[in-house]
């Protein structure tokens, strides 16, 4: 799933990644509505509020809001950093760097609240921060990768390119009939690998709290694996002397 480069990826990959991390972001966003009432993976409505308060002239709120979405837009940033920093040296190193750090982060968010989380405002704020960082760095690792197809937290735009590729599929003029149904395969897959999230989410988070981002960081940690796996293999079958073959691994 992030082994290869964006012009080297197969459709099977790109649905891979896209269920994955689409299952992730929904899961999040609706333990963070019930556990912090907000939404923490996405910014479109953070945008609404922060408009709101300005009218308002609530200059907490409105300092607030605007470290929110600073800090979805770091999480973008330090992704697309940390991935063309490495990408030189090895696809897989660049791709999974933002993985790993956003499972501390959010095995940081597990341990705080589940075992130190008193409720208050301010705590809410700063996890709230984090989770955004954290789907920032998400949201731009699964586009670069995929060469802007997948995009796990943006359900509008999401919509906005279903709409116009069913359009596009089912036009008598279409030329890309092949291409336009694999893109609306992964529109969907995101889709319902996002409810299917939120959905497991809400119903765990009401039974085991904050424990339950702990769940999430094993589901990161098999992306990270699955890339790993063949790589695994094909060293121990060199080591005893069965040389196998590789997978495209930009060392």
């Amino acid at each position: 799933m992030l082994r290869n480069s964006t012009t080297n990826r197969t459709f099977r990959e790109n649905q891979m990644l896209a269920s994955s991390t689409a299952f992730v972001s929904g899961y999040i966003n609706v333990a963070g509505m019930l556990g912090l009432l907000v939404f923490t993976s996405n910014v479109t409505g953070h945008v609404a509020s922060l408009a709101n308060h300005i009218v308002r002239q609530h200059f907490h709120e409105i300092m607030v809001f605007m470290i929110w979405l600073l800090m979805f837009f770091f999480g973008a940033f330090t992704s697309n950093f940390i991935i063309r920093s490495f990408e030189h040296k090895s696809y897989y190193t660049a791709h999974s760097t933002p993985v790993i750090l956003e499972i501390f982060i959010l095995l940081f968010v597990a341990i705080y609240g589940n075992h130190f989380f008193a409720g208050s405002d301010t705590e809410r704020e700063y996890i709230i921060g984090a989770l955004l960082f954290a789907n920032g760095l998400q949201n731009n690792m699964v586009s670069t990768v995929s060469g802007g197809l997948v995009k796990t937290s943006h359900l509008t735009g999401l919509f906005t390119d279903l709409g116009g590729e069913v359009a596009e599929w089912l036009h008598p003029k279409s030329l890309k009939a092949k291409i336009t149904k694999e893109k609306i395969l992964i529109r969907t897959t995101i889709l319902g690998c996002y409810i299917t999230g939120g959905i497991v989410g809400g119903i765990f988070f009401d039974i085991y709290g904050f424990a339950i981002f702990y769940f999430v960081p094993l589901i990161l940690l098999t992306i990270l694996y699955y890339d790993l796996s063949p790589l695994a293999l094909h060293k121990l079958a060199r080591l005893f002397g069965r040389p196998g073959k590789t997978n495209n691994f930009k060392q």
